[in-house]
């Protein structure tokens, strides 16, 4: 039995419900056939250019990407816009781009669990539950919060950051010194959920894309955020989610190629 696009939908529907996607989310089968047979899988988390011409010089022709390519839905596709493109091209070329974007940060065992354990945590609690059915069997949501039984320095969580998820540098607020007792990590770009984790009362917010005014009023608060960068706190989980895939391939009897982005790379830079 040949791999299909249709055996990934259903088990990437089966590891992150589409149930579970924040209602502003797109998510699912972006652009292909649910029927066309899988040569190879290229896994990153945008679809840039440059992972489409990747994915043609791999020979794959399934992207799976965390962030959507229609996240907002085009009016048009025309070579006018970045998007029309990107989809001109994918379609020229019969590749299929599957995204699992709010539903894999919120699943059981999805990015906010990857990356909870990343940074070396192996208990947690959830800071905005997904209230749905499905969300209350897999215990998903948005978040993690965890409890420290021997306080750690914000010094020292900042340098726990940097390593574990490879990030060349850390933004923060709060006093180098301050004990953390209590921490909420929250994916990519977590600020909407800000208020959610004070009431947790935590001393501590890990994420990424944070803004001025948000980060004045933790500072205020003096609650500490670190943030580790949007591209820094997913990548490392995305490779992951990459290796799971993967096994459970490989669990199905297929042997298709699974490949980790070689172009996948954080669009900032530092001087």
């Amino acid at each position: 039995m040949s791999l299909k696009v249709k055996h990934i939908n259903d088990f990437m529907e089966e590891y992150a419900p589409v149930e579970l996607k924040e209602s502003y989310d797109n998510v699912g089968l972006m652009i292909g056939n649910i029927n066309s047979e899988v040569t190879s899988i290229l896994v990153a988390l945008d679809c840039t250019l440059e992972v489409i011409e990747e994915a043609k010089k791999k020979g794959c022709n399934l992207i799976l990407t965390h962030h959507p390519p229609l996240f907002l839905k085009p009016s048009t596709v025309t070579t006018d816009t970045l998007t029309g493109k990107k989809i001109l091209s994918l379609v020229k070329d019969d590749i299929n781009v599957y995204s699992s974007h709010t539903n894999l940060d919120s699943a059981e065992g999805g990015l906010n669990d990857i990356v909870t354990k990343l940074l070396g945590f192996n208990k947690w609690t959830i800071i905005s539950p997904n209230d749905n059915n499905i969300a209350v069997k897999q215990q998903a949501g948005i978040g993690r919060v965890v409890e420290f039984e021997v306080p750690v320095t914000l010094k020292e969580l900042c340098s726990i950051v940097k390593e574990k998820l490879e990030a060349s540098m850390v933004r923060y607020c709060g006093s180098e010194d301050k004990l953390i007792k209590k921490l909420a990590i929250i994916n990519g770009s977590g600020e909407d959920f800000f208020e959610a984790a004070r009431i947790h009362e935590v001393d501590c917010i890990i994420t990424g894309d944070t803004t001025y005014h948000y980060i004045s009023d933790m500072n205020e608060l003096e609650i500490a955020v670190i943030d580790g960068g949007h591209f820094e706190t997913e990548w490392s989980a995305m490779k992951v989610v990459a290796k799971n895939i993967e096994d459970k391939l490989k669990e199905l009897g297929f042997e298709n190629r699974v490949y980790i982005s070689e172009s996948c790379k954080s669009p900032y830079k530092y001087l």
